[in-house]
């Protein structure tokens, strides 16, 4: 039988699957795991069905408190290579069939001898079972943040989880901890013993550490978020883009303006926290036989150089072609150049941009930036719906 509320799915006759919580955490110490249980004590006194399925304490007296009154599921002690070790008991927790898991450490690595080798599999089998989880992991275990947390630090881990587990689950919640605060927990004896945390402190806890270690977490944790907000203007046949953040999409002609217009828009992009920018290549319908102009393979590498990504699309219609990309990556801006060229002429005329501001709606600004090739020396930008009136020239 499920649990207390919870649904068989329509038509099969099995559980619903379980739904995946995560508490994203920047270091050790910022209180992942504190949350997790804290988040349990809420649930367990709105009669929740909530048992401990594995929690790592390390000894820390708050976090330990706070486990106090849920139920615990005993672990499972193995011996691997003549030493002891105690893992999460999946069969037991199953058997059990609570509401909610909380299981601690995401990325942790079994025992040989455990079924699984990873726990993120183990949480697997539980959300198969129709068991909700919620668990906890620092950003230095994301799969694709390995290396980059290594030259930070100088520290690899060893253990990770594929970002996709991660970016898969229904909540991320990101408990977030200024560098200060955890130095002074750290030296308080909040997080490790003395002896531990004075070395810490020298070293993976540097202040420099710290803050990019933070950084790294807000970024990665605002990515998840532009990605949910992409899934529910699908889902929603939302239109018009939500301005989380600057993202400035660059319309190129193949052009030689082209390398002018992307360090532009680089430039805009980093002007903003968390701003970013995308680059477009409209090619005529009837160009499949043709070749691509010569220097976009030498802008596509600078694109990419910068952190962007150009897009190539086949359309008969420029300006609508670049605005659906707009609207698909949720961009805040469109970039293109005013050039006396034939081929800027033939894909960006007047009215081209004249239909990009009419069809930009209250949501994208439009930019036309003059260069070397430029008809005029100045750069004209467009404001919509109320923020600007008509295309304003500025130096």
């Amino acid at each position: 039988m499920p649990p207390p509320g919870r649904a068989e799915a329509r038509g099969t006759g099995g559980p619903v699957r379980g739904t995946l919580r995560v508490y994203l955490g920047a270091a050790p110490g910022v209180g992942k795991t504190y949350a997790m249980l804290a988040e349990g004590q809420r649930l367990s006194e709105r009669g929740t069905d909530v048992v401990i399925a594995f929690v790592e304490d390390y000894g820390r007296p708050r976090t330990r408190q706070m486990a106090e009154g849920l139920e615990s599921v005993p672990r499972r002690t193995l011996e691997h290579r003549g030493r002891i070790f105690s893992e999460m008991d999946l069969d037991a927790v199953l058997a059990r069939r609570p509401q909610v898991a909380l299981v601690d450490e995401l990325a942790h690595s079994n025992v040989a001898d455990c079924r699984n080798t990873k726990r993120w599999q183990d949480i697997e089998e539980l959300l198969q079972a129709g068991i909700d989880v919620i668990s906890t992991v620092n950003v230095q275990h994301l799969q694709s943040l390995n290396d980059v947390v290594q030259y930070i630090t100088g520290v690899r881990q060893h253990e990770t989880v594929p970002d996709e587990v991660v970016r898969a689950a229904d909540q991320i919640e990101l408990v977030d901890l200024s560098a200060e605060a955890l130095r002074r927990r750290l030296a308080e004896g909040d997080v490790y013993p003395a002896e531990k945390a004075e070395v810490a402190l020298r070293h993976y806890f540097r202040p420099g550490n710290l803050t990019a270690l933070r950084e790294i977490a807000m970024l990665w944790a605002a990515d998840r978020v532009d990605e949910a907000l992409l899934r529910y203007r699908h889902a929603h046949s939302l239109q018009e883009p939500w301005a989380t953040r600057d993202r400035l999409l660059v319309a190129l002609s193949g052009g030689p303006e082209g390398e002018t217009l992307i360090r532009r828009a680089k430039r805009a992009a980093s002007h903003a926290s968390g701003g970013e920018f995308l680059a477009v290549h409209v090619s005529p319908d009837d160009s499949l036989a043709r070749r691509p102009p010569p220097l976009l393979d030498r802008q596509r590498a600078l694109v990419e150089e910068l952190g962007g990504t150009l897009h190539t699309v086949r359309s008969g219609d420029t300006a609508q072609a670049v605005l659906a990309l707009a609207r698909q990556v949720n961009a805040t801006q469109i970039l293109i150049g005013a050039s006396r060229s034939t081929r800027l002429r033939r894909l960006f005329s007047r009215n081209t941009v004249e239909a990009l501001i009419e069809g930009s709606g209250d949501h994208i600004d439009v930019l036309v930036v003059t260069h070397a090739k430029a008809a005029h020396n100045r750069l004209f930008r467009r404001h919509v719906g109320g923020r600007g009136a008509g295309a304003t020239p500025q130096s």
